[in-house]
Parts: structure tokens; sequence; C-alpha cells
């Protein structure tokens, strides 16, 4: 078989592509209205297109589809609890057993045009969702848009997988285009009316951005999908603000129904898993070098068997995506309800969900330990006591990330585990876990041994007072004997006696204290057998002595 003719076979019956664009999401104002980020989505207004979506596990048990069954039924039950929520019996609180994962949907975007840097004859993909998903007590929210197309060849299902996920371009072409990006982008009602365009081409824009703010700015197409929410550092108002926490580059899904995914060579399979473009057929993006163990590394070919009449399902993960190649004659492959692409549409999008929320929070919650850090002066009692107070609010969200959110395992499936394992240790989340357990047990660490050296510090003055105040305390005991009979003087008399009394007891405790850190070097001096009487003395004699200024140097 030439390879002008494997060219024009190469094509893709069905294609989808599900991108994961996750978002740290800054801490809401203190004088705000809201207490949690969604409740902004929650309100129906003109500019504001969410719309919650509604638990599909809460409504008509008509409407329980098996897909959701299968769904459910693939995760472990701690899992389970996360994704769904656990309902209890009558008596308990409603709120018992809801999931921390809130779901907004908009439907007013039908579709999306993409025009290509090759081709002047755009392409037009469905929508098929538009959703963000907040995490309860984690500052994240992830941006899910999933498209669709048929009959598309590989190079274009090749070219929009490398290309629709940017969220700003890294640099410019000679013809002024955005580097690796789309040439033009569109979002369209279900009318064909444009809702946005892309402003890749806008270098001045971007350029000013970065002056201003030291920060990444983000296409208009995509600001426009997420309002009401802004862009943080931005002159647009709003309670509800958003940063970038990862590469420009969305995480992906890719769902591929080919005529023979036989036809694919090595090369193809690694372009479409490390999203690296099209190229020429038959040959690798990369290095023999670089691809060396490339089966091991980024396939799961337990169902795939190329040398069959029917080849089976191919799956690829590299952490950054996920692919799922399989025949389009395959009735099990194809099917949306029992089928691969129902599961595809699920079970697998929830396996590459968890992996990137983890490193999202993770990644949140370390941009959250350096910005405390940076904020510390150690001169100042007051940038003191808040960094005290934002590294033990950073302590305890960690501690509920990592026994609400935190799974080293999430099915007991063969293939489901064995994703996910790959997933999880392509995108190095254990790592960053374990990097940022130990920085805050380190920052708790010092928090607990300064509050130690303070209480100890505290006891030892606290003790020298004790000491000087038993004096006090012996030296006036004698008023309550009958060495002086003052019980039946005048008050004015019985006055003056305490007075007498309170004045030197009261200045010999003030001086005390004040003179506490040096009293507590003489007491510790006196006890030390190993002195001699004038050393003793001589530490007694510190007490009295001016502390001398720092020198000019």
């Amino acid at each position: 078989m030439d390879v002008a003719t494997r060219e024009v076979e190469q094509r893709v019956s069905h294609f989808r592509q599900i991108l994961l664009w996750p978002l740290q999401l800054m801490p809401l104002p203190k004088d705000s209205p809201l207490q949690h980020h969604y409740q902004l989505l929650e309100q129906k207004t003109p500019d504001n297109p969410w719309r919650e979506l509604a638990d599909e596990f809460c409504g008509d048990p008509e409407q329980f589809h098996e897909r959701h069954y299968s769904e459910f039924v693939t995760f472990l039950p701690y899992v389970q609890r996360f994704l769904y929520g656990e309902k209890g019996g009558e008596e308990t609180d409603p709120r018992y057993g809801e999931s921390p994962i809130r779901i907004f949907r908009r439907q007013d975007v039908a579709k999306v045009r993409m025009t290509f840097k090759e081709s002047e004859t755009p392409l037009s993909f469905d929508i098929v969702h538009l959703d963000l998903y907040f995490f309860y007590d984690i500052d994240v929210v992830i941006l899910v848009v999933e498209i669709a197309a048929d009959n598309l060849g590989l190079r274009q299902v090749q070219d929009t997988l490398y290309r629709f996920g940017r969220a700003y371009p890294p640099y410019w072409d000679e013809d002024g285009s955005g580097g690796h990006c789309l040439r033009c982008a569109e979002w369209m009602a279900a009318d064909g009316a444009v809702l946005a365009v892309s402003d890749y081409e806008k270098r001045g824009k971007y350029l000013s951005f970065v002056s201003r703010f030291r920060a990444p700015c983000i296409s208009s197409h995509w600001e426009f999908l997420l309002r009401p929410l802004v862009l943080h550092h931005s002159d647009e108002d709003g309670p509800v603000r958003y940063r970038q926490i990862e590469y420009h580059r969305m995480p992906l899904l890719a769902y591929l129904a080919m005529d023979d995914p036989r036809s694919l060579s090595r090369g193809d399979f690694a372009r479409l898993v490390l999203v690296s473009g099209p190229g020429k057929s038959g040959s690798l993006p990369y290095s023999d070098q670089h691809l060396e163990g490339f089966e091991m590394r980024f396939c799961y070919d337990r169902y795939w068997h190329p040398q069959a009449d029917q080849p089976g399902t191919r799956l690829l993960s590299c952490g950054h995506a996920f692919v799922m190649v399989g025949s389009a004659h395959d009735a099990y492959f194809t099917g949306l309800e029992n089928g691969l692409l129902g599961q595809f549409r699920h079970q697998f999008f929830l396996l590459a969900l968890i992996p990137h929320f983890h490193k999202a929070a993770l990644l949140m919650l370390s941009d959250r330990l350096v910005t405390a850090l940076n904020r510390l002066e150690i001169g100042n009692a007051e940038a003191v006591k808040q960094f005290k107070r934002a590294i033990r609010e950073i302590l305890e969200v960690f501690l509920r990330f990592t026994h609400r959110y935190w799974f080293y395992e999430i099915s007991d499936q063969a293939q489901a585990r064995a994703l996910f394992s790959m997933t999880r240790e392509h995108l190095g989340t254990e790592r960053v876990y374990t990097e940022l357990r130990e920085e805050i047990q380190d920052m708790s660490q010092y928090l607990d041994s300064d509050s130690l050296r303070r209480q100890a510090n505290t006891v030892v003055r606290l003790t020298v007072v004790t000491t000087a105040g038993l004096i006090a305390t012996i030296s006036t005991g004698f008023l309550g004997m009958n060495l002086i009979d003052a019980a039946q003087d005048p008050l004015p008399d019985r006055l003056l006696f305490f007075a007498l009394v309170f004045l030197p007891s009261a200045l010999l405790t003030g001086f005390a204290i004040v003179k506490s850190k040096r009293l507590s070097d003489f007491l510790e001096a006196l006890s030390d057998e190993r002195l001699s009487q004038r050393d003793k003395l001589a530490t007694l004699v510190a007490v009295w002595r001016k502390k001398r200024p720092p020198g000019p140097g």
C-alpha cells in the first residue's frame, strides 16, 4: 500500500474531544456577600448563562439509565461518595452525604468554528457540553468543553488536538498569527450567530498585559466562556476571580472511531497521545531515543489486537492527554449507551478528571504557601500574626483535602485501576503531594516550636516574677500577725499601713517583670555550683547594668 493511498484511507468517522482546564480561584473578599464561589453562578441574572446541573441520582428513577449505573459501580465506595454523595434516611440532616462537587452548565453555545493555518476552509464542531466543576473547600474550578464531529481526516484531528485547547499564544509567527494556535476560533449560537472570537493575533494586548501584571493574558473567546468569572490580573470588576494554575495547554481526552485503526503507524499513535500535531505519514514526531519504550510508557494494549479481524481498542495516556482509538465498524466501541463511547464520556472522563483535580488542588495550596511566605515580615508583629494564621488555614485545608479528596486507588477494575495509575504517574501528583506535605509539616513544626519557645520564655519570666513576689509576700506577711496590732486603728492609719506595704511590693513586682530576663540568668547562675561567688556576684550586678546601644557599625 503506497503512502498516498494510506493517507486517503486514514479517516475518522467520529471524533470527540474533551478539554479539562483547571483554574485557581482567588479567595473571596472579606466584605463579599458570597460564602462560596459557585454562589455567584446560582444568581439568575442576564449576564449569567450558567445553570446548576441537576443531580441525575436524585431525579426520576425512570430517567436513571444503565450508563449511569455502569459509571457508578466502576468506582470504589469512598470514591462514589466523593463523586455522587450519599443519601441517608429521612431522619438525617438533608445536607449529610451531599457530593462536594457542584456542576454548572451553559446552553447558549452550540458550535465552535475553527480556522486552521494550513487551510482557509473552517471546520465546525458541535458543542456537546460546557461545564464548570466546583469543589467544596478547594479554591479550584475546572472548565470542561466537549466537542464532536464526523468524517474528519486524521491530520485534521491531530491539528485540532494540537491547536484548540490553548489559552494564549506562546509566540507569534511571521504572518502575525499566534504560534501553535488556531488562526481563528469562534463560539456560535444555535442560530449561527457568532458569540465570541479569539484574538491570538493581537500581540500588543498580550505583551502589554504581561508587562503590567506579570501574568499571562487569556484569549478573548476563553474569557467570554468563563464569564461572569473574571481574570484576576485584569481591570474588570467581579467578586469571583480566577488565575492560571498550569501550562497554557489544556489537558484533554480524545475519542477516535476509525475506518481502520490498524492503518495508524507508530508515529501516528505517538502524535495523538503526545499531542504533537500532524506530520509526515510514516515518520516519528520525535527521535527514536526519545520514543524508546513508547508502548510500555504510554499504551494500554490489553484489548488491542491489530492482527485480528476486530482490532479492538487501544488506550493511550501521557498524563496531559488520554486517547481512545477503535474501529467505527465495532458496535460496542461506538455504543453511546452501553458501549465504549458512553464509557469514554463518563468513566474515562472521571478517570482523567480526578488526577487533574488532584494536581490543580496541590498546586493551588503550594501557591498559597508561597504567597504567605512572601508576605511575611519578620520585624512586623501584625505580619507575623497573619502569616501564622495563613499557615494554619493552609494546613487545615490540606488535611481536609487529604481525607476527602486524595485517593491512591479509585477502582478494583483492572482497566480503570491501570489507567488511573498511569495518569497519576505521568502527572507526578504523588511527588507533588509528598513535597507539599513536607513543606506544610515544616511550617507547622516551625509554628509549634515558636509557640513552645514563647511559652517557655513566658514561664521563665513568670517564675522570676513569682520568686520576687514570694519574697514580698513573706516580707509583708507580718501584717497578718500580731506584731502590729492595727485592727482597731482608724481607717486612715490602716490605709497608710497598706500603702506602705503595697507600693514597695508593686515596685518590686514591676522591677522583676522588667528585669525578668536578667533575673532568670542570675537565678540560673546562683544555682550553678560550678560558678564562683565572684561570677555569681557579677551576674547579679549585670541585672542593674544598662544595656549598651548598638554601635554605628
